[in-house]
């Protein structure tokens, strides 16, 4: 294997692909890199069995091909030194069958790297049954739901996001008891198959710092077992999670006693305000009161004091609830227009949030008992 190479592509590529990486796997290979070099492309490919990340660099003036050929190398030494080089190429040539040779005009290194018949066979082929979206909407659909995942692994199904499709109707959920988020996106294509599958949250998490708010669009393949997203030159792949859902819609109350309209950003940093003396243990609880047109949203620490918030509203019904206040925040920092719309049930009901102009998000939230 024989290559020439711009620095700053090559570098792109392995900070992509060093996301699959773990420092805890228990097969020593998966902590390297696989560098496939074909005719026309490199191909990079990290796993940690969870997730599996290739990207490849077409063939051109910053990619010179001499030789094909694979191997493996470490992923923490060549992601530094392609790092910390200051030339605007590098070439890479493998010497000896399994020892690397990385160099410019000025630095040379040589590491030891491993067969590329020991990696793992990772099968990436793609679905002919897929179904595709913006990035930038999946970006929005996932950033609005996964938050509400449990990081409770006693009850493993709900530390992922829920996705589900019938037709051409997609409806994203996550929930951890305590709060629930509902996002549902109309496709554009109707799917020929019903989907209903589990995606560990924090491999969601991965895949998002590798999505930028882009007009692009990203293709979403569903296996029995697996799921591969591919966008731009990146295909990632990621492991689901085994186990039955629990039927979000049924936890949506169908009656409400009112409904108030407010300004995002003014409720936010009111409630914000009013959770400042809480601390952790506490779950930032505040109380929200609604009378006379006034709402109130207070919280009481009795180590540290009171703080009490007023906002005027344009409501003559009365409530008194009590809530997270970092759940309610973050419920609201998903809503996307400038006023969101609260649903009251009861004083011991969900409390449920919605965007003021559709009703493609649903938000709801549980209360919590003072007395």
């Amino acid at each position: 294997m024989k290559l020439k190479i711009k620095r700053t592509l090559l570098l792109e590529a392995l900070n992509n692909v060093s996301k699959a990486i773990s420092t805890k796997n228990i097969i020593p290979i998966l902590s390297g890199i696989k560098f496939d070099l074909l005719k026309d492309k490199l191909v990079i490919t990290a796993s940690d069995n969870d997730i599996t990340i290739q990207t490849f660099i077409e063939k051109s003036d910053n990619l010179i091909i001499d030789n094909t050929g694979s191997i493996v190398i470490k992923g923490k030494y060549i992601l530094d030194i392609i790092r910390k080089l200051d030339s605007e190429f590098i070439n890479i040539d493998t010497v000896d069958d399994h020892k690397i040779m990385i160099y410019t005009e000025n630095s040379e290194f040589s590491l030891n790297g491993i067969d590329a018949k020991e990696y793992p066979d990772i099968n990436l082929d793609l679905s002919t049954d897929f179904v595709d979206m913006k990035i930038s909407d999946f970006k929005t659909m996932i950033s609005q739901t996964n938050y509400a995942c449990s990081m409770d692994e006693a009850r493993i199904v709900l530390t992922g996001v829920n996705i589900k499709i019938n037709n051409d109707l997609l409806e994203c959920s996550a929930t951890d008891s305590y709060r629930l988020s509902l996002r549902k996106y109309k496709l554009s294509k109707k799917v020929s198959n019903d989907i209903d599958i589990i995606i560990p949250s924090k491999n969601l998490n991965e895949l998002m710092k590798l999505l930028s708010f882009s007009e692009d669009e990203i293709e979403l393949h569903f296996f029995s077992n697996k799921i591969i997203f591919k966008f731009n030159n990146i295909i990632f792949q990621s492991r689901l999670i085994n186990g039955t859902y629990p039927n979000t819609k049924n936890l949506i109350p169908t009656e409400s006693l009112f409904e108030l309209k407010l300004n995002v950003n003014e409720f936010y940093n009111v409630v914000d305000r009013a959770s400042i003396l809480n601390d952790d243990n506490d779950n930032n609880i505040v109380t929200l009161e609604i009378k006379n047109k006034l709402m109130k949203v207070t919280s009481m620490s009795l180590e540290i004091g009171k703080v009490e918030e007023k906002m005027n509203v344009d409501c003559s019904d009365e409530i008194k609830i009590s809530f997270s206040a970092k759940y309610m925040m973050d419920a609201l920092k998903t809503i996307k227009s400038s006023d969101v719309i609260l649903t009251f049930v009861g004083e011991i009901k969900p409390i449920l949030l919605k965007n003021d102009d559709n009703d493609d998000l649903v938000s709801l939230i549980l209360p919590i008992r003072t007395y």
